[in-house]
């Protein structure tokens, strides 16, 4: 269950001993894992942990210090790979003085959909994340939480093999959640290899595979079952607690 050497990369995702430096700080250390095609894998760990900065090298947004990423047997970044990945970020990058439906269509543009296609995808992910009724909204008019869907809304736009969502459902409420991990299910089934970051534990039960981090470091990787088994654990956030060696 522990990470191991990962030496051919091909369909999936592969990280090969990943370090990541900012100044003397090592914010990652000797990170080795692999994703699946189609899987649902979980980053689960505190806040600092490293989370956002792997799935940032993952997403091609930056470079590990050493080590290498493939994506779909592409060392990343790769300036190409962009349209193949759908990215969201913990932080919100929006026009706030545009409308949604504007925001819509300047990302649908960056990823060249067609007309017909954009119109019928932009009614598609606005449906999912249930802002239909407030597409022609100023997003500066938005609250947190929906401002959190429609970035989960463009993210999803392009129909991208590879979607990277570091704490998507952060401000979004229970039902709306559920009918979002549905449709992540979806993805999945329908061939989209998902990364998925969160604090959550009923979500992280939902992911085919975790990976554990604590302080820069894997401390896990495994099946939900798998990893509450082998501590004797009752839940995850137990299980979390063992593997980081503080027994509940």
């Amino acid at each position: 269950m522990l990470n191991s050497q990962v030496d051919h990369p091909a369909d999936g995702i592969q990280v090969n001993q990943v370090h990541r430096k900012f100044g003397s700080k090592h914010v990652l250390q000797d990170i080795t894992l692999e994703v699946k095609p189609r899987e649902i894998f979980g980053l689960l760990g505190p806040s600092g942990s490293g989370k956002t900065t792997l799935v940032k090298l993952i997403a091609g947004i930056d470079k590990p210090t050493n080590g290498t990423v493939f994506v779909a047997g592409v060392q990343m970044p790769r300036l190409d790979m962009l349209g193949k990945i759908g990215y969201m970020a913990q932080s919100d990058a929006l026009y706030t003085e545009l409308s949604a439906k504007e925001n819509l269509d300047f990302f649908a543009s960056l990823y060249s959909l067609s007309r017909k296609e954009k119109k019928k995808r932009i009614e598609e992910v606005m449906k999912l994340v249930n802002l239909t009724d407030d597409m022609n909204k100023l997003v500066s008019a938005y609250s947190g939480g929906m401002k959190r869907r429609l970035s989960l809304a463009i993210s999803m736009l392009h129909r991208p093999s590879v979607l990277i969502l570091d704490e998507p459902t952060v401000g979004i409420d229970p039902v709306l959640r559920m009918s979002i991990w549905a449709e992540l299910q979806t993805l999945s089934e329908q061939g989209t290899t998902l990364i998925v970051t969160t604090h959550v534990m009923d979500e992280a039960e939902k992911c085919h595979r975790l990976c554990m981090i604590r302080d820069g470091r894997l401390i896990a990787v495994g099946t939900p079952a798998e990893l509450k088994e082998s501590t004797h654990s009752a839940s995850i956030e137990e299980a979390f607690l063992v593997y980081g060696g503080v027994r509940p």
